[in-house]
């Protein structure tokens, strides 16, 4: 899932991406409106995290812009605006979510997480696929009822691949998907965390590699 955070602040905005891609959340950065419409032009998020008071203005006329236009990206708003009519303004403009400075990360994290999983197409909270369980909600993997400790990337993976069940995922989409701005697309991350979630998830592979295209989840041998 991939998250848009725009904040003029550098250290909030750093340790807001710092905390997100913790949890396993690819993470691109906006310190203004301008970087954050250019950003939301060319690439699909799953959430964008803005804050109100911004060099360039208020973000929640700019957000009323982007549901007029047809937008649906969910918004969370983390501003010290605090009163009643603040947040109000903020829901009434499309935003789908306020969080008042100061915060607690991890209730920013849940509710990042929550609002990326309404942007998805409408899954079950628990996804099961052969004798594995994927709990979205919980962020637990089992398999054949064993918890596996998988990291935040791993299980960010899994989820894309599972959202399309004995179908070719391209590579290009998981990087898309599951890393940010940051991540090489030429580097092997993608095929450097397929194997260590190969090894987690054990026998027999329910993770196949699609030539030349990416990968794909199926408890169906592969040649």
């Amino acid at each position: 899932m991939r998250v848009l955070v725009v904040e003029d602040d550098n250290d909030l905005r750093y340790a807001v991406a710092a905390a997100l891609r913790g949890a396993g959340l690819a993470v691109d950065e906006a310190a203004d409106l301008p970087a954050a419409d250019e950003a939301l032009f060319v690439t699909g998020y799953d959430c964008a995290v803005f804050d109100r008071m911004l060099p360039s203005g208020d973000a929640v006329p700019y957000v009323r812009g982007l549901r007029r236009s047809g937008r649906t990206v969910p918004v969370l708003f983390l501003t010290a605006r605090d009163t009643v009519t603040d947040r109000v303004e903020g829901f009434a403009s499309g935003g789908d979510d306020y969080l008042v400075k100061p915060f607690a990360v991890p209730e920013l994290v849940a509710r990042v997480q929550c609002l990326c999983r309404r942007a998805g197409a409408v899954r079950p909270p628990v996804c099961r696929f052969a004798d594995l369980e994927i709990d979205t909600a919980r962020r637990q993997v089992r398999r054949a009822g064993v918890l596996l400790l998988l990291t935040g990337k791993e299980f960010a993976v899994l989820e894309a691949l599972a959202a399309r069940p004995d179908q070719a995922v391209p590579r290009a989409q998981l990087i898309e998907k599951c890393w940010d701005e940051m991540a090489e697309p030429n580097s092997n991350v993608v095929e450097v965390l397929v194997s260590q979630l190969r090894r987690k998830l054990g026998n027999p592979p329910l993770i196949h590699t699609v030539r030349g295209v990416g990968y794909r989840l199926t408890a169906a041998r592969t040649t």
